[in-house]
């Protein structure tokens, strides 16, 4: 039986009346999207028509689900509510603190050991709080979710980007910063804009050397790492119905680098296969009773220029396999022209290392088609030239690959399994091969590929492809190569090439596993201690911010210009920082230290308006701090693409930064920023980015009267005492300028609790 069936019966069972009530006020068929969106608002049945891109709206989300670095902070927060036990199913999942290095036996040991505090408080307050717990070793957070918590039409919300993941079973599924969690697990209101809507028809058929991970790959070279904000992708057609329930989740999972609020399929016979594969068949049973409901209207997907805001159209009988990079997921290469591209870009030849995992690529049918390839190299006699590193998305895939010998291939081939965990993805990854900051390329079937990424080398050129593509590339150790037509010398001198892929969509055995790596919570857990050491560098116990004093802001200094690209990742890196994800003062000591100068190019660099002097930027936002000297931080296009995490707008809030003032913002991280109380605006006309100077100083002049759709006026004083004055644009609504005043979205739940 699946977990939480009745709260999945319950969704069902309102299903029919809110999609036929949505139907009637909008007056038009409905996409899929709309039906989850209007069967999950808070006030129940919809009475209006919501205006997509500009409606703030409040949704009553099914369930939660929290990975270990951004856990804590949620949890940290949560604690803080005053509540008992979380208002919705909620799951915390170890993935992400676990380095890979030497593979999954040792490599997990050594995590229990060097992160023990923090995995116990986890399973602590998870305890304590009637949250479900998945110890380190269990999985990816996302994959663990499609086997076990995923359901078709089912809202979810997560504290990472790739909560999207869940698309590939009919969810809208959401990444959020651990402040929205909060206010859900605390039994309140989750608000979203209204979103835009993508779709995607897809046509003919995968076949060959084609993956599901080409057709996300082929979307990122359209849209762009932006084109997709504010809108949700929702895939549809007879390509879609064709794929498998995990290929479908691989689509979805890396829409978060289009910038998607999330991306969905409707529910189809691959899914429901897998429901049942996966021990949910009481699910299928009960989705198939409303069938009709969980996927778009017959007249969308007609005519889906009428009801989408933009429509692409793939065929997929004619897409090629793609690999997408390096430093940024949305440049599309086919590889039948990377040897041209790679020799144009000057980009290394000579591949190092194939990494195949991630949560984006970690299925029994991922593995199977890789495998697929890796036996061939094996009974060819062909040696790999690239070292390889496995990342299993599950303990239960792990255990049901080697029993049908999966795994035994990868070794046979001198693979590295590493844990069922994150791994090199999100930079956690001792890699022993090189020293320094050489020049070299790896290729992934990861989702991101930023500089730095994966090893903390800003020369590594990181490659995205589908796990079949990055083994038959790790074989041959070069990156133009094209299994499609070139031949390999195998150990004998013998010229021969590589087959198609074979894959196998569910083990034919079933899945099967001895610990899934699940420890369910205590039903009444109020006896339960939570224990946070006051000397504790992994923990710290949060002191709320401080509220707005109502009055302008003025005499704000400049803390840094950032220059071009400036994602989660430079604003809060991971890799070694992940030991203090929940120590909120320790890890602000990252804060925006990957974010290029404007001024000087470098990192990590800024002067100090008070002393003249030049150093990293947490010690001068310290100074500035100290000094009672309000800061801003001003940022170019996609500011806080990347990652859901808060911490990049919980740390300069910490530090003191008052207003982060940008071209763009990516979704998430400009509704984190607002959550902690900070102020996020954009410039209304974008030229102004050119006239911010290194010694300037900035004044609100009319924040005293901050409101919904009225623009802010800013002097910016030069240190000549020349003055510029601009417009800034925002887009708080009522409530979120409530949070603003309280100085946090968390200090009004608390204030609201506590009357």
């Amino acid at each position: 039986m699946a977990y939480d069936i009745d709260m999945i019966k319950k969704v069902y069972s309102q299903m029919a009346d809110r999609v036929n009530k949505a139907r009637e006020v909008v007056g038009k068929p409905l996409t899929l999207s709309e039906k989850i969106l209007y069967s999950h608002l808070w006030d129940g049945e919809t009475s209006k028509a919501y205006e997509r891109g500009k409606d703030y709206v409040e949704f009553a989300p099914d369930r939660i689900a929290c990975q270990d670095a951004t856990a804590q902070m949620a949890l940290l927060q949560f604690m803080q509510a005053g509540k008992k036990q979380v208002a919705v199913p909620t799951t915390v999942h170890c993935d992400h603190l676990i380095q890979a290095k030497m593979g999954a036996a040792i490599d997990l040991q050594s995590a229990n050991k060097s992160s023990s505090e923090v995995f116990d408080f986890l399973e602590s307050v998870s305890n304590k709080y009637g949250i479900g717990f998945w110890k380190p070793g269990a999985g990816i957070i996302h994959q663990v979710v499609l086997e076990n918590y995923a359901f078709p039409g089912g809202m979810m919300i997560g504290t990472d980007s790739h909560t999207v993941n869940a698309g590939g079973l009919g969810m809208v599924a959401i990444g959020v910063g651990g402040a929205d969690a909060v206010d859900v697990m605390a039994g309140m209101a989750w608000e979203l804009k209204f979103p835009k809507l993508i779709g995607v028809k897809l046509t003919g058929k995968l076949s060959g050397w084609t993956a599901p991970k080409d057709v996300i790959l082929k979307v990122a070279g359209i849209l762009t790492v932006k084109g997709g904000t504010g809108a949700i992708i929702e895939y549809f057609g007879e390509g879609a119905t064709a794929m498998s329930c995990t290929g479908k989740g691989t689509i979805c999972n890396m829409g978060a680098e289009v910038g998607a609020t999330t991306s969905t399929f409707g529910y189809d016979d691959s899914m429901a296969r897998y429901l049942k594969a996966t021990n949910r068949t009481d699910v299928a049973e009960a989705a198939n009773a409303v069938r009709e409901h969980l996927t778009g209207d017959d007249e969308v997907y007609a005519n889906p220029e009428q009801y989408f805001d933009e429509v692409i159209e793939i065929n997929l009988s004619e897409l090629r396999p793609h690999l997408n990079g390096p430093f940024t997921p949305d440049l599309a290469t086919p590889i039948s022209e990377m040897a041209v591209k790679a020799k144009q870009e000057d980009w290394p030849i000579n591949v190092d290392w194939g990494l195949i995992g991630s949560c984006t690529n970690s299925s029994y049918e991922d593995l199977t088609r890789a495998a697929s390839i890796a036996k061939q190299a094996v009974d060819k006699k062909i040696k790999a030239k690239s070292d390889f590193g496995i990342n299993p998305g599950s303990e239960q895939i792990r255990f049901t690959a080697e029993r049908d010998g999966l795994l035994q291939i990868f070794e046979d081939l001198d693979a590295t399994v590493f844990t069922n965990a994150c791994g090199p993805c999100i930079g956690q990854w001792d890699r022993s091969d090189r020293k320094g900051d050489e020049k070299n390329t790896i290729v992934h079937s990861f989702n991101r590929n930023f500089s730095k990424r994966a090893d903390g080398n800003p020369n590594t050129h990181a490659f995205v492809g589908s796990p079949e593509m990055v083994a038959a590339i790790a074989i041959s150790g070069r990156l133009d190569f094209d299994p499609t037509r070139d031949k390999l010398i195998n150990e004998d001198g013998e010229e021969v090439m590589l087959d198609e892929p074979k894959g196998i969509e569910l083990p034919t055995k079933g899945f099967a596993v001895e610990d899934a790596g699940y420890i369910a919570p205590k039903e009444d857990g109020s006896s339960v201690e939570v224990k946070v050491a006051e000397d504790s560098e992994r923990l710290q116990l949060l002191t709320p911010f401080e509220p707005w004093d109502g009055e302008n802001l003025t005499g704000v200094k400049l803390l840094i210009k950032a220059l071009g690209k400036c994602t989660t990742d430079h604003i809060s890196m991971a890799g070694p920082w992940l030991r203090y994800r929940g120590h909120l003062d320790n890890i602000s000591n990252n804060c925006l230290i990957g974010a290029i100068n404007a001024y000087n190019k470098k990192t990590n660099f800024v002067k100090n308006q008070l002393t003249g002097e030049f150093d990293g930027v947490p010690a001068v936002q310290r100074e500035y701090k100290k000094a009672g000297v309000p800061t801003i931080v001003v940022g170019d296009h996609n500011y806080g693409e990347g990652s859901s995490r808060e911490h990049a707008a919980m740390e300069p809030r910490h530090l003191g930064v008052k207003v982060v003032l940008v071209k763009s913002f990516a979704r998430i991280h400009e509704t984190n920023l607002k959550k902690q109380g900070m102020l996020g605006i954009t410039f209304d006309n974008e030229a102004d980015y050119d006239l911010i100077q290194e010694d300037d100083t900035f004044n609100f002049i009319d924040l005293k009267d901050f409101a919904p759709d009225k623009q802010l006026t800013i002097e910016v004083v030069h240190a000549d005492g020349s003055k510029d004055t601009i417009k800034a644009n925002h887009t708080y609504n009522e409530p979120q300028i409530a949070w603003y005043r309280k100085g946090s979205a968390l200090n009004l739940i608390k204030e609201q609790n506590a009357a």
